[in-house]
């Protein structure tokens, strides 16, 4: 076996925790992948593996080991792909929040394996900000401006943002027709998974934007939990209109003060500077942008 295929066999390896499933993975005998990974061992004159009776997991230097045998072996396949006009292949990791991965992303991942079928995802769902580098990852989608200076971000989406209530909640609190109605009224508070603090509503006056903090019975850090919260008649809510639009088609949430909108969030999908983008990162944008534009059509990027 050459250096690059016991790469790609150890990294298997630590991926499915075995040696016997990455074997069969590969098409390889056990024994001959207990060997490899040995003579990397060897080669590298430390521990790569920590070996129990029910599971392998990377030591530390194996950790790091791993995610350089990812870049190096994506790199090769990479270079190879652009001289034989190959479609790119092997594994793609991304994070998403998991709301727009479910409405915007999953729907469309058919049409997309159908025109790649030699690549692989795996995609993990948060909010918070990740080390691509420490966990090997190769770009993230996110809502917000970006934060972190360390990677390019490039807008593929606006989200139009509004604010809503149940009619059981307008009915008790009245519906209010400017801002300074909301006197008396109640939000519903949206934690930052940044700051830590609750994000104000925001209104759009004038061609400016307006900030303000009503009383709050219950506060969240997750959006289905606020529209849930809403639906009860909790309070006022801000969130996208593609997240609450079949709610308010049914009538069971109500649009209100739609002359002073808040200003739509972009959608952003991040990178390294410092990494070069592969082909298989250069057709996944492509596509994430292309679905972005199709399921909000009147709000793309600019």
């Amino acid at each position: 076996m050459d250096h690059l295929d016991a790469m790609r066999l150890f990294a298997r390896v630590v991926e499915r925790g075995s040696f016997s499933s990455a074997a069969a993975d590969l098409g390889l005998p056990r024994s001959t992948a207990t060997e490899a990974v040995q003579q990397l061992e060897r080669r590298l004159g430390v521990r790569l593996l920590q070996r129990t009776t029910r599971k392998v997991s990377p030591t530390l230097e194996g950790e790091a080991y791993y995610r350089r045998c990812l870049t190096i072996v994506a790199d090769v396949e990479d270079a190879e792909g652009a001289f034989t006009g190959a479609k790119p292949r092997g594994l793609l990791r991304i994070d998403v929040y998991g709301t727009l991965a479910r409405h915007f992303l999953l729907p469309s991942l058919p049409r997309f394996f159908s025109e790649y079928p030699d690549l692989q995802l795996h995609i993990g769902e948060g909010d918070r900000l990740v080390d691509l580098v420490e966990e090997g990852i190769d770009c993230v989608v996110r809502a917000g401006e970006p934060r972190d200076s360390a990677m390019v971000g490039r807008r593929i989406a606006l989200m139009e943002e509004v604010t809503c209530a149940s009619p059981d909640y307008l009915a008790r609190f009245g519906t209010p027709r400017t801002l300074e109605d909301l006197a008396g009224h109640r939000m519903i508070g949206f934690i930052s998974s940044t700051t830590k603090k609750v994000f104000p509503l925001e209104f759009t006056v004038a061609g400016a934007i307006r900030h303000l903090t009503l009383p709050m019975t219950v506060s969240v850090n997750a959006s289905e939990t606020g529209r849930e919260l809403a639906l009860l008649g909790l309070g006022l809510l801000q969130m996208p209109r593609y997240h609450i639009e079949p709610y308010m088609k049914a009538g069971t949430l109500v649009e209100v003060l739609p002359e002073f909108p808040p200003s739509p969030t972009p959608i952003s999908l991040l990178y390294l500077h410092s990494r070069q983008l592969s082909p298989r990162v250069r057709v996944f944008i492509d596509w994430v942008t292309k679905e972005f534009a199709a399921r909000l059509p009147s709000a793309t990027a600019r």
